[in-house]
């Protein structure tokens, strides 16, 4: 089992900025891709950045400029630092793992997806 471990949701006001970081922890996994997702008040969880084992990055539109994702592999850590930050980013994100994981003797064990239990993130006007 993979434990993700969410930090530095809260309240901000618009135009400011909030950095958001996730560990992973547990045992025989290796980390594919981490990412951040958000979801608003009545609206479905939409991807808002990603990062691979390879370093490559994908973000949504919406974030586009503002928002950048980084990873410091050696902890199995993700951060989302987020600028200027609007109303429209007000929403609870949550830390998504994807990872492959190996049983005690090593062997593909398969393909698994985690996710954080979220935090808050609130832009007042």
């Amino acid at each position: 089992q993979v434990q993700l471990v969410e930090s530095g949701g809260g309240l901000v006001q618009a135009g400011g900025s909030l950095t958001l970081s996730c560990a992973a922890s547990g045992s025989m996994f290796s980390i594919n891709a981490m990412g951040w997702y958000r979801q608003a008040p009545g609206k479905q969880r939409d991807m808002v950045a990603t990062i691979t084992s390879g370093g490559r990055t994908n973000y949504a539109d919406s974030v586009k400029g503002r928002f950048t994702i980084s990873r410091d592999s050696t902890k199995n850590i993700v951060f989302l630092q987020m600028n200027s930050l609007q109303g429209d980013d007000t929403a609870v994100y949550y830390c998504n793992v994807k990872a492959t994981k190996t049983d005690y003797q090593g062997y593909y064990a398969g393909e698994f997806i985690y996710w954080g239990q979220g935090t808050q993130v609130t832009v007042s006007a």
